[in-house]
């Protein structure tokens, strides 16, 4: 659960300019996370994030540098998550743990790679749109390698 939390605050400030923690909890509930100001205080401790100031003067939520432990830390939850993986034509998917695959989809957004057009997740199910069939066994590939590493 502090996996696909993690991965949702870093979505949000990466979406949205949050100023203050009490926004990120609104959000976080808003959203099915049931968390509190102290729990969503360690999150941001835990997650090295830092403030910036913005063009107006306000402060608002980063991610530090991203360093290889960041990688590291993403690649964890879709190894943690991680059940099967097949393709179908164009379509890769990926079945993981119960309830964890919108956190492994949202992982797969931040790699940013181009051969994907774009992922669905279910709860267990992530559907990745590759732009090819040869795409699709590409991404299953560098999948099998991270899962390796």
């Amino acid at each position: 659960m502090k996996n696909a939390r993690h991965v949702e605050i870093l979505r949000l400030i990466r979406e949205s300019r949050i100023e203050k923690q009490e926004e990120l909890v609104k959000k976080l509930n808003e959203i099915g996370f049931s968390v509190t100001q102290a729990t969503v205080s360690r999150d941001i401790r835990q997650l090295k994030l830092t403030k910036v100031a913005g063009p107006e003067g306000n402060s608002y939520y980063v991610e530090a540098e991203p360093q290889k432990g960041n990688e590291d830390r993403r690649f964890r939850v879709f190894r943690d998550s991680f059940s099967s993986m097949d393709t179908a034509g164009n379509i890769l998917v990926i079945k993981t743990a119960p309830g964890m695959a919108m956190a492994a989809a949202a992982v797969i957004d931040e790699l940013g790679w181009q051969e994907i057009v774009g992922s669905i997740a279910g709860d267990n199910t992530i559907m990745c749109a590759a732009r090819s069939s040869e795409d699709a066994e590409a991404i299953m590939r560098k999948f099998e390698g991270i899962l390796q590493s």
